[in-house]
């Protein structure tokens, strides 16, 4: 028999090599260093964290802490208060003030965003027709929500003055008598909802037109081809497919309406008579409104207002769920 020379045992490559073939290499001539990379990511985090942190959390923490303890302004101070409990909001809801500024709370933001976003929805419309000039008109309804809020309320405030107002002179101009929109219970309310109303339209504009540049125009002239009028164009295509940037924006637009504060303190103060007292300012004249405030009871009502604010949030969750499983 023969040998086969073609194949070497492995026993004289390893003589002929030295046994350096027959080692395997190493692993990892190498180590990496994993942890670089998430030490660069928390260093991007950090100041993010620390901002949410400072003005958001300890905030949160620092008013659940004033509404649970009773506290005056030598203890606000000085510390050592003492421990209330719910004390405060069983006192804020058994106030005669709760009920009424609770309901003109819900009948302020619920007609705001109503009229906001119906305005807005159709100023979106009517610009997505790209028109000449629309660019410069959009440019100019965004005034209104460019403008500092003090600057605003002090416009309307003089707009509605009983006596040199603007619009009580254009309604005396077509016979109608003057109407006292800040001094009035029955119509302070009112007043401060229409300045509201002015400037949050300019958000749904602008949140609501981009929502329709999104929708491909191919849709709206596969529907025109098919004899689609306008109104069937906006029912089955523009709505529908609008519908996620309507409940952000009402989210959003909810969420802010809740805590208007400036603009309603600074045309009416609340009153008269609590008649435009809403929550928020509620909490504001019941922790700094008065001689001796009420830290505890003001903190409480920030803290409704903030619950409101999550139960609307929480139904946007809840709606956007139902509508991805759907």
């Amino acid at each position: 028999m023969g040998i086969d020379v073609t194949r070497t045992p492995p026993s004289a490559t390893v003589g002929e090599t030295g046994g350096a073939a027959s080692s395997p290499p190493p692993a990892h001539r190498r180590r990496s260093r994993p942890g670089g990379s998430q030490w660069a990511a928390w260093a991007f985090l950090a100041p993010v964290v620390g901002y949410l942190i400072a003005f958001y959390a300890y905030p949160l923490y620092r008013n659940v802490e004033l509404s649970l303890r009773e506290y005056t302004v030598r203890s606000f101070v000085q510390g050592g208060a003492p421990f209330a409990g719910l004390d405060n909001y069983r006192a804020v809801l058994s106030a005669p003030t709760f009920l009424p500024a609770l309901l003109n709370t819900l009948v302020f933001t619920v007609t705001s965003l109503a009229f906001q976003f119906a305005i807005g929805l159709l100023l979106a419309l009517f610009f997505h027709r790209h028109f000449p000039l629309s660019r410069t008109l959009r440019a100019l309804f965004l005034v209104p929500w460019l403008l500092p809020l003090i600057v605003s309320a002090s416009t309307w405030s003089w707009l509605l003055n009983s006596e040199a107002g603007v619009v009580n002179a254009a309604l005396a101009l077509v016979g109608v008598d003057a109407v006292n929109w800040l001094t009035s219970p029955r119509w302070s309310l009112v007043s401060v909802i229409i300045a509201n109303i002015w400037i949050g339209i300019p958000f749904n504009l602008v949140v609501l037109y981009s929502g329709l540049q999104a929708i491909p125009r191919q849709l709206y002239e596969a529907a025109e081809l098919d004899g689609a009028g306008s109104w069937q164009r906006f029912r089955w295509i523009t709505w529908p497919l609008l519908r996620p940037v309507s409940a952000i924006t009402l989210l959003l637009g909810l969420v802010y309406t809740l805590k208007v504060f400036d603009l309603i303190w600074i045309m009416t103060r609340g009153g008269p008579t609590d008649s435009s007292t809403t929550l928020a300012t509620w909490s504001y004249r019941l922790g700094f409104g008065n001689l001796l405030p009420e830290f505890g009871s003001g903190a409480a009502v920030g803290n409704l207002l903030i619950l409101l604010a999550v139960a609307a949030g929480g139904f946007y969750l809840g709606f956007e769920r139902r509508r991805r499983l759907s």
